[in-house]
């Protein structure tokens, strides 16, 4: 049985909702923490709803944070807690997903997703093994787990744009070209990738122009 998860909202700015933008939190914070983002994409994608649902587990230490899957050397959980954690949120959000979709009356193609460390992580794990690609994923300072398994369990390649702090403490940058050879070795296509310098487990500025350039795009913004 899957868990519902509480998500900040914000509406379309022209009042005409054509696509939707889903912002997963990293650990420890919750949907709030992303949903600032909000405005300043919405000024460019003003057809677009904007979604931030909180993590399904409430995160040790971190009140009024949230997480997806425990991390072992955070908190003390087994890699097999971890794991299996993984994958019950990984329901979690599948369901999340499809509850969009149907209450908002959209297609795969009209919904992008933007990730945030733990939040890219589910990201990167959930999306290509989907039924149907979204328009885009937009992963920000996280890694690719279990990469060894993708080739065998990939569904589906919605174009990925990683994007990652060279001075990143939390994730190691160099998570961004181990995650983008492996999903070109499991056939990807579309893997693009941006570096925002002097930056170290956030989002720079240069960081959110690309990415918002690579939505405007998928969803149909730039034709």
């Amino acid at each position: 049985m899957t868990r519902a998860m509480q998500a900040g909202r914000v509406a379309p700015l022209s009042g005409d909702l054509r696509s939707a933008v889903i912002f997963l939190h990293g650990y420890g914070a919750n949907g709030a923490d992303l949903l600032s983002l909000a405005q300043p994409l919405g000024e460019h994608l003003p057809d677009t709803l904007f979604l931030a649902p909180d993590a399904p587990e409430d995160c040790p230490g971190s009140p009024g944070g949230f997480q997806w899957f425990p991390i072992p050397w955070i908190d003390g959980s087994s890699e097999e807690e971890s794991r299996q954690g993984l994958y019950r949120a990984a329901d979690d959000l599948n369901a999340f997903l499809d509850g969009v979709m149907v209450d908002e009356d959209l297609l795969p193609e009209q919904v992008a997703v933007v990730g945030f460390s733990q939040g890219t992580m589910m990201a990167l794990h959930v999306l290509p093994r989907r039924e149907d690609p979204v328009a885009a994923l937009a992963a920000f300072s996280g890694r690719l787990l279990e990469p060894e398994l993708l080739t065998d369990e990939v569904v589906c390649r919605p174009p990925v744009l990683l994007v990652h702090g060279d001075q990143d403490e939390v994730v190691p940058v160099q998570s961004l070209p181990q995650a983008a050879e492996a999903l070109q070795a499991a056939g990807w296509k579309e893997v693009y990738a941006h570096i925002m310098k002097g930056t170290r487990h956030g989002i720079a500025p240069d960081g959110l122009s690309v990415a918002l350039a690579f939505l405007a795009e998928r969803l149909g913004y730039s034709r």
